[in-house]
């Protein structure tokens, strides 16, 4: 329902994706590229889930315009292959705002590192 909205907006959420690696982002949308359908009026536009190694984390099935974004960024070669490498937080509240956040990875700690700090 919302997969035309949202190819609509991906060079610019592509380019929120790259530039969240070093502050978050965000991207107030037209709430009329949204309302045409009003497909997500019982379930709401808000939503937030995040991308964990490539993959959706969070359910989205219930939320139409989230399950939407999800598929359409997973479509992307481009995206794909950064979502592959690093971890996002997407959320859009009801005002239509995408927000987009770079998760920082865990960090492992080797026995190595450990035993050189007297660990």
């Amino acid at each position: 329902m919302y997969t035309m909205t949202w190819a609509k907006y991906l060079p610019v959420i592509k380019i929120l994706l790259k530039k969240s690696l070093s502050a978050d982002q965000s991207l107030a949308m037209n709430s009329i590229d949204f309302q045409k359908g009003n497909v997500a009026k019982k379930t709401g536009y808000s939503f937030s889930f995040d991308t964990i190694g490539g993959r959706i984390r969070n359910s989205t099935k219930n939320n139409v315009p989230a399950k939407d974004l999800a598929e359409t960024l997973l479509q992307d070669s481009t995206v794909k292959e950064l979502l592959s490498r690093e971890d996002f937080h997407l959320s859009m509240d009801s005002k239509f705002n995408l927000s987009i956040k770079c998760l920082p990875k865990e960090v492992e700690v080797s026995t190595e590192m450990a035993e050189a700090s007297g660990q």
